[in-house]
């Protein structure tokens, strides 16, 4: 059993690393880039991660683990998508870590902060007096450029996609769909050109050909996500003008149905395979055959909370 390169055999509902690297190293040469949603998950150790790595006098430090298991993620992994950022603007100083953490060849998505993407923060305590009140940062450009783009411009090249995450909207927000694709529309033509930029909602009455149309007149990708309210990914797939730029973007999060909490509740610590999706695994392999016969590139991220171990459902997906 070789321990300094794969670790020990994966028990049952976990991946075969060797495998699955080589599979999805094949698939990157053709621009398809599989990924998680985040990285630091000590229940991949053994499959993914190599306990050894990160022992500190002998033993496993936590501190170790989360300041580099990055690298060896990448060893597996084409691609990962950074979900911190959706609550803060990372400082130039935290971006060079960051990167500087993984091999150059490693590809990043990541959530832009809420601050741009939030019309009304939400009452809860991390949010303090801001709770309930409007948020005067919604879809502004201006901001985003100086506070999130302006310090990841040394990086852009290793940048896949910019996510903006817009929560479920209620009726005060927008009535319709027609004046949030206005609004989305407005802001997308005053961002910055040459980055890939992505949409995800959660409105699926939103899912409507004007919301696509502004998309497609900035390039920007409609993002696939399974999701609590969300349509499953084959019935948002089947939709041909969802697919509104020149590469997509899918993120696998959640099934229709179960909220968060219920998948952090029934999942954790995420060491294995618990409960196939098929239909997530479907959308999945359809978005990535698709994108290969069109050439065009596509960013593909699973989350643990999905069916319990993403590697391993990536690994079914692509059929390491």
């Amino acid at each position: 059993m070789n321990l300094s390169l794969f670790g020990p055999e994966p028990e049952p509902g976990q991946p075969a690393r060797s495998a699955l690297a080589r599979r999805l190293r094949e698939l990157a040469a053709q621009g398809v880039y599989f990924g998680a949603s985040s990285w630091k998950y000590p229940g991949w150790m053994g499959s993914i991660y190599t306990p050894e790595r990160y022992f500190t006098r002998g033993r496993f430090s936590q501190k170790k683990f989360e300041s580099e298991c990055l690298a060896e993620y990448a060893e597996t992994f084409p691609a990962v998508c950074g979900d911190f950022s959706f609550y803060q603007f990372p400082s130039e100083t935290y971006w060079q870590r960051l990167f500087h953490s993984a091999p150059p060849d490693l590809k990043f998505a990541f959530k832009v902060p809420e601050e741009i993407t939030v019309k009304e923060w939400p009452e809860q305590a991390r949010y303090g007096a801001r709770g309930g009140g409007a948020n005067e940062s919604f879809l502004n450009a201006a901001l985003f450029d100086a506070a999130f783009l302006r310090p990841l411009e040394p990086y852009r090249e290793r940048v896949a996609a910019l996510i903006f995450e817009f929560g479920t909207l209620p009726k005060r927000h927008y009535e319709s769909v027609a004046p949030f694709a206005q609004d989305l529309g407005r802001f997308l033509a005053a961002l910055p050109p040459g980055w890939r930029y992505s949409v995800e909602i959660r409105n699926h009455e939103f899912l409507d050909p004007r919301y696509f149309a502004a998309l497609r007149e900035h390039n920007a990708a409609h993002v696939f996500s399974s999701w609590t309210r969300m349509p499953e990914l084959p019935e948002q797939l089947s939709a041909s003008e969802a697919f509104t730029a020149d590469f997509a973007v899918a993120r696998a999060l959640l099934r229709p149905g179960r909220s968060y909490e219920q998948a952090v509740t029934r999942f954790q610590p995420y060491a294995r395979l618990q409960e196939p999706h098929p239909p997530a695994r479907q959308g999945l392999k359809q978005l990535m055959e698709q994108s290969m016969r069109k050439k065009q590139a596509v960013f593909l991220f699973v989350n643990n909370r999905l069916e319990g171990n993403a590697p391993s459902t990536i690994q079914a997906v692509v059929g390491a």
